[in-house]
């Protein structure tokens, strides 16, 4: 029997619905990254130099107020817009389904930060097999290293920090809407829409996990990615709490932040790829040991808090009023 919705939608028709509000996202980014980009590009410039001089100008430091503006919005607009109305649509006003719950503690945020943390010793070897790899490939090298420029030249300018005001404001942007966003979007969605879909975990985070190292579009560090979205979707599927991933996640893309603060102020060129970790393949693997021990300490001060969650879900579904005209389409 496949799994349904609050509001009666089957597995196949709540991925329709997040697929769809997805796409809708991505026309109203574009849209908006087409008007900021023609208001900041120079007056009179020639239809056909457009792109090149849109591109140029977000590269100018003068327009970095504009340009982390329209990162948030556009994180906004493909993640967060797309998941709450998917669950809008799918199982009402109840935010719950997604991961919005009270029932977390500070015990599970600590762990949660130090999973994270041991997950990047982890994948710091990956990213290493990963250039040496690419590296025999001429062509797929060469993407490579402008995909790394490329963003390398946006972290940069983005990362312009002159003082305290301007880091809370990064640690906002940076660090803690992206965190929410794209937990809601691959952990409280999508990797909830397949787990209960398939009914297999480890392969519904895997796949998540995939979908989420691919939108960072960094070919580099494609394998490290994949293994730091599978630590975070085991841990979300361990605590059913979208709070615990985001703070953990936050406090991650914080210490990035942190660090291209101190650069910043030294006067020191950052450098994106030198502000992650580098460990030898062997610590790699101990970090993985860590890894197990820790999420088996999660559990410790995570049961009770799903049983209440499991508890509430089952509640909520036995009083249900399927709104879906078309429900059991698709099963």
């Amino acid at each position: 029997m496949q799994f349904k919705s609050n509001k009666g939608y089957s597995s196949v028709g709540q991925l329709g619905m997040l697929l769809l509000f997805l796409g809708v996202g991505l026309v109203l980014t574009t849209i908006m990254q087409m008007i900021i980009g023609i208001k900041i590009t120079p007056p009179g410039t020639p239809l056909e130099k457009i792109g090149e001089a849109m591109l140029q100008s977000m590269k100018d430091p003068q327009n970095v107020s504009i340009i982390r503006i329209l990162q948030i919005t556009s994180t906004c607009f493909m993640f967060f817009i797309p998941a709450f109305l998917f669950s809008l649509v799918c199982n009402g006003k109840e935010l719950f389904w997604i991961g919005f719950n009270k029932y977390f503690n500070g015990f599970q945020v600590l762990i949660g930060f130090l999973i994270i943390f041991a997950a990047n010793i982890m994948a710091s070897p990956l990213q290493e097999l990963s250039e040496k790899i690419i590296s025999n490939f001429y062509s797929l090298n060469l993407f490579s290293i402008r995909l790394e420029e490329a963003y390398n030249e946006q972290v940069v300018l983005l990362s312009n920090l002159k003082g305290v005001g301007d880091l809370v404001l990064a640690l906002i942007i940076m660090a803690f809407f992206p965190a929410l966003f794209e937990e809601l979007f691959f952990r409280g969605a999508l990797q909830t829409i397949l787990v209960k879909w398939w009914k297999k975990p480890i392969i519904a985070i895997l796949v998540t996990s995939i979908i989420f190292s691919l939108i960072h579009m960094s070919i580099y560090l494609f394998l490290s990615r994949v293994a730091l979205g599978f630590v975070l979707g085991l841990l979300f599927y361990k605590t059913k709490n979208i709070w615990v991933n985001t703070i953990a996640h936050f406090l991650n893309n914080a210490l990035a932040v942190l660090q291209m603060y101190t650069l910043s102020n030294a006067k020191e060129k950052i450098d994106v790829s030198k502000l992650d970790p580098h460990f030898d393949w062997w610590i790699g693997v101990l970090a993985i040991f860590v890894l197990i021990a820790l999420f088996n300490f999660l559990n410790k001060y995570t049961s009770l808090n799903v049983l209440k969650i499991n508890a509430k879900e089952t509640q909520l579904l036995s009083n249900r009023i399927p709104d879906n005209p078309f429900e059991g389409f698709g099963t």
